[in-house]
């Protein structure tokens, strides 16, 4: 069962737009939008399992020039 998460995203100063950009060409990445708030970015990313999601954030969006900070949202399923 594929694993959904919501990723909370700061961005440095004037590279919201770049960042955006960078995660729209990310392999998982369901959706990205620019929000207002404490944060400046929300992607909706996707995975096989928990450490898929786990390397996408931290080896894939980490990476990403202009990104400060991000804090991972995973989705649970309630019945």
């Amino acid at each position: 069962m594929p694993t959904k998460a919501y990723v909370l995203i700061e961005t440095a100063v004037g590279k919201t737009k770049e960042v955006l950009s960078a995660l729209q060409g990310l392999p998982g990445m369901e959706t990205v939008d620019a929000v207002t708030g404490p944060y400046d970015l929300i992607a909706v990313v996707q995975a096989h399992d928990l450490n898929s999601v786990g390397e996408l954030v931290t080896g894939k969006i980490h990476v990403i020039s202009g990104v400060l900070r991000t804090v991972t949202c995973l989705s649970v399923s309630v019945k």
